[in-house]
């Protein structure tokens, strides 16, 4: 068995190397040797077991999956699957840690490897010098922005980054979403600027582009939840550092793009079994799932729930965590490939929209009354429905319109059952630093008790982004829907 152990010192704060060499498959843009990777299977590039696919400048490939990863510890493990050399069994771990007293950062590089007897030198020392001394010199140029590799002087900034967005060029279908350059200027104060490496596709996003929603003019940029990187602080922030995995699911819109400013205090710091796809799937749905349940109307253990759209990614989050509150649940579905899901959630009762007795088989399964509690996301073709669900002194959730708006109605309707109406609006739940808190707290706990899942979601790339809302709009998915730059 063959072993080579390398170290050096970059004279950088530990949070600034781990931003460069943490992205599993994100060498290619420092290194030298790397003419282009990807991560197979468009697998999250820090997902344990992942394998990113690479292709050399000198030509041939290289796979290597990724075995361990910890920000804790700014340590990763990876296992050379193929090569073009007859690096057997090798196995590689990069570690850093702050230098004591200094503003500098310590890394190691281990590697260990079975090489065949006739090559073991020659393989040892190409690992030595075209691997490990190679990469400590590229991660220094790509640092330092110098050639020379011993120089440890940071280059300045630039004054703008570059990004790449969606616009929305008019109000309008998927086909008004196009793909351009953006410039992202410096962060202001209190505010930070992302590499974002996921976004959220939310119903909310649909609604803007068609003009129902005027939170994004034409020109402007849709979005209002992703996850991603902290690249660059303004002045006056504090609780953040750069490199840090963030998350945000808020206003201002402006999400579908690879960079952005956002205020530094609506930030989220991502807990460490948490990806950024699956932060960037969860975080908006997850609140709304969360002030609907405790805050709108609080569930209560044996209350009935009827949950409209139970397969959609709001839909699922609601039917678990309301079972998980004790709650017996009915799940309304548009189609039996979905009802299965809704089974699958914990549903006690799995309905088809469709069917004309829903609104009896609901009444019959909930004591003869109906349902304490109607979530419907539909709109327009259910909120009829909703209504006569309900038993006397019940309330109705209208919390979307994904079928259009409910539009005027008498309220007489309401008055047969004493049937209390919502519709919150998700600002209100989320509009300052504290109130985002405490959503977000809530919504970790109940992920880390096992009340709900952060489900790996459907990706799309953000060039993309048309083909998502098509496809949502369509009811052609289940779960939530991310883009990925």
């Amino acid at each position: 068995m063959a072993r080579v152990f390398g170290s050096t010192i970059f004279a950088q704060p530990i949070a600034r190397v781990w931003a460069l060499i943490r992205d599993f498959n994100g060498h290619e843009s420092w290194h030298p040797a790397v003419e282009r990777s990807r991560i197979e299977f468009d697998e999250p590039a820090d997902k344990v077991g992942a394998v990113r696919r690479f292709r050399l400048r000198g030509g041939g490939e290289i796979r290597e999956q990724l075995l361990a990863l910890s920000d804790r510890e700014h340590s990763f493990r990876y296992f050379i699957v193929e090569a073009p050399v007859a690096l057997r069994d090798y196995v590689a771990e990069m570690r850093l840690k702050p230098v004591t007293g200094e503003d500098a950062t310590y890394c190691e590089w281990r590697a260990e490897f079975d090489p065949p007897p006739s090559e073991r030198e020659s393989l040892t020392r190409f690992v030595r010098e075209e691997i490990v001394a190679a990469g400590f010199a590229a991660i220094r140029q790509a640092l330092t922005h110098e050639r020379a590799p011993t120089v440890a002087r940071v280059a300045p900034e630039p004054a703008q980054t570059d990004a790449r967005a969606v616009v929305l060029t008019r109000y309008g279908g998927p086909e008004a979403l196009e793909m351009r350059g953006l410039a992202v200027p410096p962060p202001g104060s209190d505010e930070a600027r992302l590499r974002q490496t996921a976004i959220g596709v939310n119903f909310i996003d649909v609604y803007c582009r068609r003009g129902g929603f005027t939170l994004v003019p034409p020109g402007g940029v849709l979005g209002m939840e992703a996850a991603g990187v902290v690249e660059r602080l303004g002045p006056g922030v504090n609780g953040l550092s750069v490199g840090d995995r963030v998350a945000y699911a808020c206003a201002p819109p402006g999400a579908y793009t690879t960079a952005r400013n956002m205020r530094a205090d609506m930030l989220v710091k991502l807990p460490p079994g948490l990806t950024d796809r699956q932060a960037a799937a969860l975080m908006l749905k997850g609140i709304t799932a969360s002030f609907l349940l405790h805050d709108v109307y609080a569930v209560k253990p044996g209350d009935f729930v009827l949950i409209h759209a139970a397969a959609g990614g709001v839909g699922q989050l609601l039917c678990r965590w309301a079972k998980a509150l004790g709650a017996r649940v009915v799940g309304v579905v548009s189609s039996p490939a979905k009802a299965q899901i809704a089974r699958a959630l914990g549903c006690d009762l799995v309905l088809l929209s469709g069917q004309p007795d829903l609104i009896e088989a609901t009444r019959r399964f909930a004591e003869g009354e109906g349902a304490h509690v109607a979530y419907d996301a539909v709109g327009a073709d259910t909120f009829d429905r909703s209504v006569a669900a309900l038993r006397p002194r019940g309330h109705l959730v209208s919390f979307g319109q994904a079928s259009g708006d409910v539009g005027a109605r008498s309220i007489d309707a309401l008055a047969s059952g004493s049937v209390t109406l919502s519709r919150p609006n998700y600002s209100h739940y989320t509009d300052t630093p504290a109130k985002l808190a405490a959503q977000t707290s809530r919504l970790f706990a109940a992920l880390a008790a096992g009340h709900i899942e952060a489900a790996e979601p459907r990706v799309y790339p953000l060039a993309d982004a048309s083909r998502a809302h098509a496809d949502l709009e369509g009811r052609r998915t289940t779960g939530a829907i991310v883009l990925t730059p």
